[in-house]
């Protein structure tokens, strides 16, 4: 997907879910910031505020964020440049545009940001160049639409929602990289309103609840016991707007006592099914079944392990097989309809051409990010729920449905999980150039961490690899702490086994006099934001990660024991069943559940919480649009094994 698309779609998706506080605009040629701002009545700062890449370039056709103009007369005002005509120039032979910006008094910045093509194509004898023509007028100083805010203790998202009159999503929109815990000190976007106009939070009586979809003065009554007159005179302003999604309610502390607000509920579906009728799956997944050699089954077989897709394809359906059959015990029926995108996007777009995919309850794939952008954006119009088993996505529709947590929350999870950690310790951070941008997020959480890189040689060709002596130097006696980001097999093998090496009681030579050695005991736990394949190749040794008390976040948690699934699973298939036939189970059934429990996949998705064999299920409304799966475990590697620390 290009760039520019990217961005209007990840923009429509805030504009759809925000649009009382974010609007959007699409640059076209004549467009400077200047003549943008005066057209939505806010100053350049506030758009920049938005979209910091505007301030170097205006590229015809990408799409910004404008926020909501603040009225408020400050009474002053100055002179500005409008934009009225322009002057169409041809380029003499020996002119450059240096000497035509002399010519007509401007600048070269300004023709190339009103002749686009100059910032690509050189210019040329002949070429029609437009030149801009203001004039000078004088209006009222607008007010900032967008100021920024402190992080008081003891805020979180709801509290500084409620404070500036915004829902939380709307908070998200205006600070897309803030993160899911705020930090005191932290810096926020929140609209420029005077002190006075401020919700006044302090009182610890009170508490705050955000309204969810569908829910309206009636169902808050019957969850929260407050009447609606309780409700206005809490929230001034409250019954001119009526209850929106998203909104933050100030309401008594003993309304949610006993309401979980972060953790939610986690629900055994199985005692609610009220809505037994047949239900209708769609499993869309790249089988390439015109690709295998059916007539040699060991050939097939070869092929099947060879490909990934055909691999993971496989063991996810016999998982959604498994799932079926015990959805049949507990009354529901399913019909399952199963389509193969044979891994490329001209399949998938047939599929979609001579099939009526909107007939279903809900669509579960495909295994890839533009295959499931594409099925999405088909089934938009009808909000057909399209759920991804696998893939991340940085926006999306909003039926579809994410069911892997994004990275940057997996790495607060864990951040949030060291934080716990109150015995005494030192931090050090050992990353590779491809992860430093995880390494600069956990130095934020941990300002004083010593920061390692992989080393370079002559050339400045990054090495993956770390010299002894100078993760040594790094390490004093005690504890520490110790985060490892990496991508690169060959580094995660080398650091983790230097690491061993350097954990527990050991001697090294004194700095100054080599002759002199000395005893030095240290107590290394090392973790990781993002455990990947260099974690899990052959060359890493799980003895040296079991040493380090190796912890790190995890979609899944892969139990040892043979539970009845496993049995019935190898029963069935001959074989164990793979973390992706597990997931497949895990997937499958809770969607089924959530059918036969609310009647829609989306009835209650946010509200409650599920767990299942391996995998667990809590989901938000993204402000990028769709949902997206916030559930993970922390687990560690304990005498060789895998356990689990944390849910």
């Amino acid at each position: 997907m290009n760039k520019f698309l990217f961005s209007t779609i990840f923009f429509f998706c805030l504009t759809t879910m925000f649009a009382q506080t974010l609007r959007t605009h699409t640059i076209d040629a004549k467009d400077t910031l200047e003549t943008i701002a005066q057209r939505y009545g806010v100053i350049p700062e506030d758009i920049l505020v938005l979209n910091p890449d505007a301030k170097d370039h205006l590229a015809i056709g990408k799409v910004l964020v404008i926020p909501n103009p603040i009225e408020k007369n400050t009474g002053e005002t100055t002179e500005i440049k409008e934009l009225v005509s322009y002057k169409v120039h041809r380029v003499k032979r020996k002119e450059t545009l240096y000497s035509i910006a002399k010519k007509y008094n401007t600048t070269v910045k300004e023709l190339k940001k009103h002749n686009q093509q100059l910032y690509t194509t050189p210019l040329q004898f002949k070429d029609k160049i437009y030149v801009p023509k203001y004039k000078t007028k004088t209006v009222a100083v607008l007010p900032r639409a967008v100021k920024t805010y402190s992080v008081l203790p003891k805020e979180g998202k709801w509290r500084v929602a409620y404070k500036f009159g915004i829902s939380v999503q709307e908070l998200e929109a205006l600070n897309p990289n803030m993160g899911t815990v705020l930090r005191v000190g932290q810096q926020l976007n929140v609209p420029n309103i005077e002190n006075d106009e401020e919700q006044e939070v302090g009182d610890e009586r009170y508490g705050f609840y955000e309204v969810l979809l569908k829910e309206g003065f009636y169902r808050l009554y019957k969850k929260l016991g407050i009447a609606q007159d309780v409700l206005e005179q809490l929230n001034p302003g409250l019954a001119e707007t009526g209850l929106k999604v998203g909104m933050v309610l100030k309401v008594p502390k003993s309304s949610i006592e006993g309401i979980d607000l972060d953790a939610l509920e986690k629900t055994q579906l199985v005692n609610q099914l009220k809505f037994l009728s047949p239900k209708s799956v769609a499993l869309i997944l790249p089988f390439k079944v015109n690709t295998i050699d059916f007539d040699s089954i060991k050939l097939a077989k070869q092929q099947i392990q060879r490909d990934g897709y055909i691999r993971i394809a496989t063991e996810f359906y016999s998982g959604v097989e498994m799932a079926l059959d015990s959805a049949q015990r507990l009354g529901i029926s399913v019909a399952l309809d199963v389509f193969d995108t044979e891994a490329n996007t001209q399949t998938t777009n047939r599929l979609l051409q001579t099939n009526d995919f909107s007939k279903y309850d809900v669509v579960l794939g495909p295994l890839s990010s533009e295959n499931s952008n594409i099925v999405a954006q088909a089934l938009q119009p009808t909000n057909t729920p399209v759920v991804s088993p696998f893939v991340k996505f940085d926006n999306r529709t909003d039926n579809l449905i994410q069911t892997i947590p994004n990275d940057e929350w997996m790495a607060e999870k864990l951040l949030r999980h060291a934080k716990k950690d109150t015995i005494s310790h030192n931090m050090l951070i050992i990353s590779d150039s491809k992860s430093i941008k995880r390494a600069k997020k956990i130095q934020t959480v941990y300002p004083n961490a010593t920061l390692l890189t992989s080393q370079r040689d002559d050339e400045g060709k990054e090495q993956f690899y770390i010299q002894f002596e100078i993760v040594q130097k790094a390490l004093e006696s005690g504890r520490t702490l110790v985060f490892l980001e990496t991508n690169n097999e060959g580094f995660a093998s080398n650091v983790t086994s230097m690491l061993n090496g350097l954990n527990g009681v050991t001697r090294q030579k004194d700095d100054v006099n080599k002759d002199i050695e000395f005893e030095i005991e240290r107590e290394l736990v090392l973790m990781t934001t993002n455990r990947n394949k260099a974690f899990m190749g052959n060359n890493i040794s799980n003895t040296d990660l079991s040493n380090l008390n190796f912890q790190f976040p995890s979609v899944h948690f892969y139990k040892e024991d043979l539970n009845s699934f496993t049995k019935s699973y190898k029963q069935r298939f001959g074989a164990y069943p793979t973390r992706y036939a597990t997931r497949g189970f895990d997937l499958t059934l809770d969607l089924l559940l959530r059918l036969a429990a609310y009647d829609s996949i989306f009835e209650q998705l946010t509200m409650i919480q599920t767990n299942y064999l391996e995998n667990k299920f809590k989901y938000i409304q993204s402000p990028r649009g769709g949902y997206v799966n916030e559930s993970a475990f922390i687990l560690k590697y304990e005498d060789l094994f895998i356990v689990k620390i944390e849910d």
